[in-house]
């Protein structure tokens, strides 16, 4: 059977070019997309260094490919776009508009569509669970769609705390990865939007009610965060991370983060099914193995790419590219642990609980080596303390 929500006029090997078998509505979203990315380079590109062009350009035309692949984000990215940038009109250049207009105090303003993320996605869990358990189809629904919502409401955030920054100072305006508070709403966003696509991809949203507990033990870290350690509050760039390498270099490890999260998930959810625990409920033992080896084999390229990016950043900021600090040591303990993974499957043919107990502890490592680094250990990296 066909999916629906994927693009099945992209012809294979061997057919005619691909751009032969777009449509009017692939033309269009792409003429949309662009006119948009137009739009921001004409108003905001004072604000923007030259290495933020390139990212708005290469932006654009990774969300045209996505859409061209991916329908549902058709949708999806620009209505969260044009919310975001509704939530920017609002604010004018008037920061203090953000706790006087109704619309900012409780929607638009980064703050407020943080904690509508946070929000969502808790509800999106708890329903998952109750379509999981009820194995109702109208609550796997529901859930589904608040998690979009969720994802959404972090596309807001991120655009509105962006412009928020310029609005406090030149000097204090960033794109928002700079900090826990930052890259944690990132986790939830990439980590939800992967899910989204594997659960259109193999028409079961039955992975939901595992996928999302990840996903809420990060917005509970958010809250905690956010309320008794007062982080949400924009703060100038420290100079170790005063670089464009940051940009690219930080969401490249957050792809890769997530979808090891998602893979370790899916391992406990195949490791209760091969006990019998909720076998009748859950995907097939081997989709849920199918699923956990694509997103790990996603995950391990993202984290190899942001690994190469940040030994050149490394060169560039401290004049060498390795040099075994904890957070690096630890990087490559992570990749080491994928990279075998991966070849014991490809290579060896291993497949069933031993790859899902091997997932679940490779969430350990990553947490470790993410977190855990910077609680326990001090070196060059010992800028993201808690």
């Amino acid at each position: 059977m066909t999916n629906p929500g994927y693009a099945t006029t992209l012809p294979q090997a061997g057919n005619a070019p691909f751009w032969r078998g777009l449509k009017l509505s692939d033309h269009l979203y792409a003429l949309f997309i662009l006119a948009v990315a137009g739009v921001v380079f004409q108003r905001y590109h004072a604000a923007m260094d030259v290495y933020e062009h390139a990212i708005l350009a290469g932006s654009a035309l990774s969300l045209v490919a996505l859409g061209w692949f991916w329908k549902p984000v058709r949708l999806f990215f620009p209505l969260a776009g044009l919310l975001a940038l509704g939530g920017i009109a609002l604010y004018g250049d008037d920061l203090g508009r953000g706790q006087t207009a109704f619309w900012l105090k409780y929607v638009l303003a980064s703050q407020s569509a943080a904690m509508w993320m946070c929000v969502l996605f808790f509800l999106a869990t708890a329903i998952y669970w109750v379509g999981l358990l009820r194995r109702s189809n109208t609550a796997d629904a529901i859930a589904s769609g608040l998690t979009w919502a969720a994802a959404g409401a972090a596309v807001v955030w991120f655009f509105v705390r962006w412009y928020e920054g310029y609005l406090i100072g030149p000097d204090v305006g960033h794109v928002p990865v700079s900090n826990l508070y930052e890259v944690f709403i990132m986790f939830c966003f990439i980590t939800a939007m992967m899910y989204l696509y594997y659960e259109q991809r193999f028409a079961t949203r039955r992975m939901g009610a595992f996928v999302l507990l990840i996903i809420s033990a990060a917005v509970g870290f958010i809250l905690w965060y956010t309320f008794d350690r007062q982080a949400h509050e924009i703060q100038p760039l420290i100079p170790a991370l005063q670089s464009w390498w940051m940009k690219i270099h930080v969401p490249a490890n957050f792809v890769g983060y997530g979808a090891f999260a998602m893979a370790a998930m899916l391992g406990v959810a195949q490791l209760l099914a091969s006990r019998g625990i909720l076998t009748s409920h859950l995907p097939s033992y081997e989709t849920l193995g199918e699923v956990m080896y694509k997103a790990i084999a996603v995950g391990f390229l993202f984290f190899t790419i942001a690994t190469i990016l940040g030994a050149m950043w490394a060169a560039d900021a401290w004049g060498g590219y390795w040099s075994w600090d904890p957070k690096e040591t630890w990087a490559l303990i992570v990749w080491l642990n994928y990279a075998a993974w991966l070849h014991v499957r490809l290579v060896k043919g291993w497949r069933g609980d031993i790859l899902a107990w091997w997932s679940v502890v490779g969430l350990l490592v990553t947490t470790f080596a993410f977190l855990g680094v910077n609680m326990f250990l001090s070196g060059l990296h010992s800028y993201g303390t808690l």
